[in-house]
């Protein structure tokens, strides 16, 4: 069986959130299990991708409307991701320093949908030139949404419209809407068939891989669940696709992600010295930070938006501090301005006690994790969630709000098996008593919160579980095609 994933991100190469860490394990464990699969990315000017060599494999000119573009289709020839890695080198587009923001700007690219349409059609116009086609076409977000609506409606692309599409929805609450005189610039195709790309008189590319792909999955069994119900505007379409839909958990990359061998943290350590290796690493961690490692320590590592909840931190930290609690707090990550605002003065307010660093740091990231006593995720929507893995990976004890993976990856410690802490509501006062909580749980109970440590350290997280459900979903379509 072959399958070949086409999505904007993938790690290491180019990540900005879950989707780069999905796509860059996935195909490892797919391999394992005896599925041949390939990934193509637009050609980003990254360093990953100037540090390895690539061949060209295909070249060829097509169309974005009226206008003629050259493109080439590049294979990184060293193998190094463990399974055939591809690159869509279109001169203009991509060549440039961000993935999906300028950052000179800060702002997302003016060209979004010329961008994501010519890595599109330089995808199709590959796969077709194929003399073995691909089993299954897999497209992650709305960056890939419009292909399956090309590969069954574009006549220029009939040949293609008995290979079965899977699409994958990452994250629902972007979509890829623009206004509907867009569409001129696809590929020719059957106006009466103009419905399939339309939500609300716009063009949707997320509601376009929906409505034309033959099965839907997304990241968490509830996150599938609560799609239908809060999906930024598409729930009655979702609703409606329930039958080709079905929700497979993420996993993570238990190579990359192993304290015993993790060579971005100060002591490697695992389950059977994880007291030293949490003490060390914890030691070295706040001194980075001008900490008293003492000190209960809690982390928030991720983007600082409101989808991650992460306005609720400064309310939430400074009540907690003020209320004459001792505990170390730090801050990972960027987003919001006007939050990079607020962490900054807070250090000036709760010095020796809070510090944030605003930036994306990977090796910062996994030290965090290898310190920390907490982690912090208090999302308002998280279709899926890596962090909370890793942290449990890392011997870090989750704080999460009940909502989308987080809800199948964290069992509360008032429930039978319990190992994380959970709240449901989002709101202050629920956040501000499962981190009372975890308080008591570290500073009255010092050896069941060890005995957690080790549980939490041993939970399978690993892709297997979720690449053999993925494998059964591609044959499962392969044995009705």
């Amino acid at each position: 069986m072959h399958i070949i994933h086409i999505s904007a991100e993938c790690y290491p190469v180019a990540k900005v959130g879950g989707l780069g860490d999905v796509v860059g394990a996935l195909p490892k464990y797919l391999k394992e299990i005896g599925v041949e699969t390939w990934v193509i990315i637009p050609k980003y000017e990254v360093p990953w991708i100037k540090e390895h060599a690539f061949e060209t494999v295909f070249e060829s000119d097509a169309y974005l409307g009226e206008h003629p573009f050259h493109f080439k289709i590049k294979r990184e020839t060293e193998n190094s991701l463990g399974f055939p890695f591809y690159v869509a080198e279109i001169p203009g587009r991509f060549d440039r320093a961000g993935v999906y923001i300028d950052p000179d700007s800060g702002y997302p690219y003016w060209d979004e949908f010329e961008r994501n349409m010519t890595f599109q059609i330089a995808a199709v116009e590959w796969i077709q030139s194929m003399s073995q086609k691909p089993d299954i076409v897999h497209c992650h977000d709305h960056q890939a949404g419009l292909i399956p609506f090309m590969m069954t409606r574009c006549p220029a692309y009939h040949n293609l419209n008995e290979i079965p599409t899977v699409f994958t929805i990452h994250n629902g609450q972007y979509q890829g809407s623009y206004d509907f005189g867009y569409a001129r610039l696809l590929p020719s195709f059957n106006w009466n068939d103009y419905g399939l790309l339309d939500w609300d008189g716009r063009l949707n590319c997320l509601a376009a891989g929906i409505k034309t792909c033959w099965k839907l999955t997304t990241v968490s069994e509830s996150y599938m669940d609560e799609l239908r119900y809060n999906s930024n505007g598409l729930e009655l379409l979702i609703a409606n696709e329930v039958l080709k839909s079905t929700g497979i958990l993420n996993g993570i990359d238990v190579d990359v992600w192993n304290t015993a061998t993790d060579p971005l943290i100060h002591f490697n350590f695992d389950v059977k010295n994880v007291e030293e290796g949490k003490e060390k690493n914890k030691k070295e961690l706040c001194k980075y930070f001008d900490l008293d490692p003492k000190l209960p320590t809690y982390s928030f590592i991720g983007r600082l938006v409101r989808e991650k909840g992460a306005d609720l931190l400064p309310d939430l930290i400074s009540y907690f501090l003020r209320a004459n609690h001792e505990a170390n707090f730090i801050v990972l990550g960027t987003g919001d301005q006007d939050l990079h605002d607020r962490l900054l003065h807070m250090k000036n307010h709760h010095t020796g006690y809070f510090d944030t660093s605003i930036e994306y740091n990977e090796k910062l990231a996994h030290q965090i994790y290898a310190g920390t006593d907490f982690l912090l995720m208090p999302s308002r929507v998280e279709p899926c969630g890596l962090n909370q893995m890793y942290a449990m990976r890392y011997g870090s004890i989750p704080i999460v709000r009940g909502t989308g993976g987080l809800k199948d990856t964290v069992k509360d410690l008032q429930e039978k098996g319990g190992y994380g802490i959970r709240f449901n509501e989002f709101n202050l006062l629920e956040a501000m008593d499962a981190l009372h909580r975890s308080y008591r749980l570290y500073c009255d109970k010092p050896e069941k919160f060890k005995g957690i440590r080790k549980k939490i350290m041993q939970l399978d997280f690993s892709w297997n579980r979720s690449a053999n459900q993925y494998k059964k979903l591609y044959k499962s379509i392969n044995s009705t095609n």
